[in-house]
């Protein structure tokens, strides 16, 4: 029998495979429970945007239950991040269809979802009974850093297994310099891909056709945008409107601000500047996915059915997507063509969410406590990898209020 170590890329796969095992064989409805609590308790705690959230997955999917290898959760995040919709969720909805059919992808997806929905639902309520958001900068101060710390250590688990060669790790170097000169995101990771399976697959070129297949390795869907007249205010087009931008909406969730300052604020005239800016910054306080800011606008617009419809709209498009091309996933890895195609986006990913971090960093690490933060978070993240990371959190806040009250 082979002895293997816990730093043993064979182990790595045994507990791979051993994690897949014990979960393929529980029954349906205990895999669906295993779903719900994982991803209803990142819902509830996983703040910092799709960078960490996606830190956070990897952290629950990969190394606590081994359900998923690094590799097929990079493949995931790719397709992801090449089709409509909100990226961390969209993730979310692949990890469950993969765990347990589509009865999982409802289950991963709502139990992500629900809890961040009645949490901003709630501030809603408050917002348009007071007109004010509560005050929690004090609670950032010592969250962000551990998102940051969070973020790193996601960013070196990934980029061991997504930066195989030096072609990938000069693509990831490329997009993270060019991201930086205002390229655009999309056209960086599709641009990533095709660098790299033409790289790899070069001399195999014969003809024209031959290289369209290279550039072009799937169908790439295209949705413009549907042009619409002012109309009356109520929930139905609330969730229409919201269903729109949510089969369109390309890149994180900081282009929703794009979407609906044309939809609401120009076009219709529904919501005001402040309002637009105030549902923004909501979203940006409360955990789960950024696009729940979607709740905060539907129930300013049309209450309580009006936050309901908003939150269906913006997330329907991905539950529907998600399913149609999550099966040509394994297929396209396996062609060697497409397989260097996902190679290229990977590296794209991992540089795209590195200049995340960065971004995020000159913001958050601002004195010599929120960097002690990131530090001895980053620290303990490394020293014990299978930590629930909401009690960082949790502890982050704790410190924030210690210092910010102390001062």
């Amino acid at each position: 029998m082979p002895q293997y170590t816990k730093n043993d890329p064979d182990s790595e796969s045994k507990s791979l495979l051993e994690g897949q095992d014990r979960n393929n064989h529980l029954p349906l409805k205990y895999q669906l429970w295993n779903l719900a609590i994982v991803f209803s308790k990142l819902g509830a705690t996983a703040f910092g945007g799709p960078a960490a959230h996606i830190a956070q997955i990897e952290l629950e999917v990969v190394q606590k239950r081994q359900w998923l290898s690094r590799e097929k959760l990079l493949d995931l995040l790719s397709i992801s991040n090449l089709i409509p919709g909100p990226n961390s969720t969209e993730l979310v909805i692949h990890v469950g269809l993969e765990q347990a059919g589509w009865q999982g992808a409802i289950v991963a997806g709502a139990s992500f979802i629900v809890p961040a929905m009645f949490l901003v639902w709630g501030l809603a309520v408050i917002y348009v009974e007071y007109q004010t958001i509560p005050a929690i900068g004090w609670l950032l101060y010592g969250v962000k850093p551990v998102i940051i710390a969070i973020i790193i250590q996601s960013l070196w688990k990934l980029g061991r297994s997504g930066l195989k060669s030096i072609l990938t790790w000069i693509t990831g170097i490329l997009v993270l310099a060019l991201y930086f000169l205002n390229a655009n995101e999309i056209a960086l990771m599709l641009g990533a891909g095709i660098f790299v399976s033409l790289s790899r697959n070069w001399n195999s070129l014969k003809s024209p056709k031959s290289l369209s297949s290279f550039i072009f390795p799937f169908p790439i869907l295209s949705v413009g945008t549907i042009a619409t007249e002012v109309v009356p205010k109520n929930w139905i087009a609330v969730f229409l409107s919201f269903l729109k931008i949510g089969a369109v909406l390309y890149g994180s969730g900081y282009v929703l601000l794009a979407f609906v300052q044309q939809e609401f604020v120009d076009r219709n005239h529904w919501l005001t500047a402040q309002q637009l800016l105030d549902a923004v910054a909501i979203g940006q306080f409360t955990p789960g996915p950024v696009l729940t800011t979607a709740t905060f606008i539907g129930y300013l617009l049309a209450g309580n059915l009006g936050a309901i419809a908003a939150t269906l709209g913006i997330f329907l498009p991905a539950f529907i997507l998600v399913p149609a091309i999550n099966p040509f996933v394994s297929k396209l890895r396996k062609s060697h063509r497409t397989a260097g195609f996902f190679d290229g986006v990977n590296a794209a990913s991992i540089g795209l969410m590195a200049s995340v971090a960065w971004e995020l960093g000159r913001g958050t690490l601002i004195d010599i406590w929120t960097i002690a933060v990131a530090i001895a978070s980053l620290a303990i993240l490394l020293k014990f990898p299978k930590i629930n990371s909401a009690w960082l959190v949790i502890a982050g806040g704790a410190i924030g209020w210690l210092l910010k009250f102390n001062q």
